[in-house]
């Protein structure tokens, strides 16, 4: 299996899959109002029509409530992958 490179520190690479695009950008939406983050890119998603809608967030630059919860925040130190991940 190909392995995507890491993104740069401070930095998360975010795939939204939904049935719509309409559903996609809203989660995005509130994603980009708890960190600055790229243009988001889309694609077709499956022949149901989905939509796959890709986004990088800077981890550093986070705004409330995110920075809140991060300072709070531990890693469990699990790396956890569901079968269907790519």
């Amino acid at each position: 299996m190909d392995h995507e490179p890491l993104p740069s520190e401070g930095h998360a690479e975010i795939r939204i899959v939904a049935a719509t695009p309409e559903a996609a950008r809203r989660v995005a939406e509130v994603l980009r109002r708890c960190f600055a983050s790229t243009e988001q890119r889309s694609y077709p998603a499956g022949r149901e029509g989905g939509t796959r809608l890709h986004l990088t967030l800077d981890t550093g630059q986070a705004a409330e409530p995110a920075r809140s919860w991060l300072t709070t925040s531990e890693s469990s130190g699990q790396e956890q992958t569901h079968a269907d991940e790519v």
